[in-house]
């Protein structure tokens, strides 16, 4: 925790953009609450949007229509919706936030688009592969997923074992570079991705949006906004001033 926040002082504003579709839906709406409960402001972008990212102090990846399988080197093996102009709008954030350095929070889709940014692939259809979970869809956290109690989210989760749910039918196939696997189904399918350096970077494969209600995945939310903060506070601190050369050379001179 910043040690603004334990403190009590006057915060800067906050201003998290979520990417999106071109239409809003409920699901957008729990993500941007989940960021306000916790005190920053939102940005919804949609496809084409030419966004500043800069002007972001952090970045939400949502869910939505399919990562097109070319973006992977893949043709399409499953009927699905697919969203051209999204995929280069989220390629082009994303991009931008790394070489930035602001947190980015990946949500289903938007996890497996981190993926796949990062030279990874995508299992097109998981479903008929699924033995010991579920085949239909789950609103409710029923289920378990495991994590790398050592990872980021693992610590903000207290707990090695939680329940989420699963609205995809699509996950992680190939890891992408620099990333790390931190959770996993019971059929050992990717739940959650983080990166191996040093800006906050996570994807998780169920909708924590839905389940605001429970401390754990509400916490998802409270540490990513916390990382959006530090990182402004960081960039609001003014350079060290270079000691003047010619006046101490001057002193110096007999």
């Amino acid at each position: 925790m910043s040690k603004a926040t334990e403190t009590g002082d006057d915060l800067p504003g906050l201003t998290i953009g979520i990417s999106g579709p071109a239409r809003r839906s409920t699901a957008h709406r729990l993500i941007s609450l989940g960021l306000r409960m916790h005190g920053a402001r939102t940005h919804y972008i949609r496809p084409g949007s030419r966004t500043d990212v800069a002007l972001l102090d952090g970045l939400v990846l949502s869910g939505g229509t399919h990562v097109h399988p070319e973006c992977y080197d893949q043709q399409p093996q499953v009927t699905a919706r697919y969203d051209r102009k999204r995929d280069a709008t989220d390629r082009r954030l994303l991009q931008e936030a790394e070489r930035i350095g602001i947190p980015v929070l990946g949500i289903c889709r938007g996890a497996q688009f981190i993926n796949v940014f990062h030279g990874g692939s995508l299992c097109q259809n998981v479903t008929p592969l699924r033995v010991n979970t579920r085949h239909r869809p789950l609103l409710l956290p029923m289920q378990t997923v495991r994590l790398v109690t050592t990872s980021r989210l693992g610590r903000l989760m207290q707990s090695a074992v939680i329940g989420a749910n699963r609205i995809h039918s699509q996950a992680i196939k190939r890891l992408g570079d620099n990333l790390r696997v931190v959770a996993v189904d019971n059929d050992l399918f990717v739940q959650a991705i983080e990166n191996t350096h040093e800006q906050w970077l996570m994807g998780v494969q169920w909708h924590p949006e839905y389940l605001l209600y429970h401390g754990g995945h509400r916490r998802i939310f409270k540490e990513f906004v916390q990382a959006a903060l530090d990182f402004k506070l960081s960039r609001l601190e003014p350079e060290p001033a270079e000691p003047d050369r010619h006046s101490h050379s001057e002193e110096e001179s007999p």
